[in-house]
């Protein structure tokens, strides 16, 4: 069964808020989120592995190609995505900032896929207010 990548995220979203507002309540909401982010990367990235390579963000999906691109290019891709479809979800929930926590730091760890010479900087995302993420792929250059 193929499930749409927002509908993950929604049920998701059903399981993790509840476990998240449990943990800001015992731990204070710093060290529940450290936590949950730590705990939410290593399964995300398990969960990708399995899936056989499948990535789940829009701008991994087309910044693939850079596991091909030539090495001598330093700046790879630049993608700016607008749909604020996730954002748009956690504000509803009224959870902006673990939308953030949940969804936006899963991108770089997804983009490790794409080689250890690939770096992603990021530096705005909808889920902080942001109009767009400005996702920026290059090669990482020797020291």
């Amino acid at each position: 069964m193929d499930v749409p990548v927002l509908e993950q995220a929604r049920i998701q979203a059903r399981v993790l808020v509840p476990i998240v507002k449990a943990l800001e309540d015992e731990l204070g909401a710093e060290r529940a989120h450290a936590l949950s982010g730590r705990c939410w990367a290593i399964s995300t990235v398990a969960m990708a592995r399995s899936s056989g390579g499948r990535r789940s963000r829009p701008a991994l999906d087309r910044g693939w190609h850079l596991r091909s691109a030539p090495s001598r290019a330093a700046t790879l891709s630049t993608i700016d995505v607008n749909r604020r479809r996730y954002a748009e979800f956690y504000r509803e929930l009224g959870e902006p900032e673990l939308g953030f926590l949940l969804v936006c730091s899963a991108d770089f760890l997804f983009s490790e896929g794409f080689g250890a010479d690939i770096e992603l900087t990021r530096t705005q995302t909808p889920m902080q207010g942001a109009s767009h993420c400005d996702f920026r792929y290059r090669r990482k250059t020797a020291d």
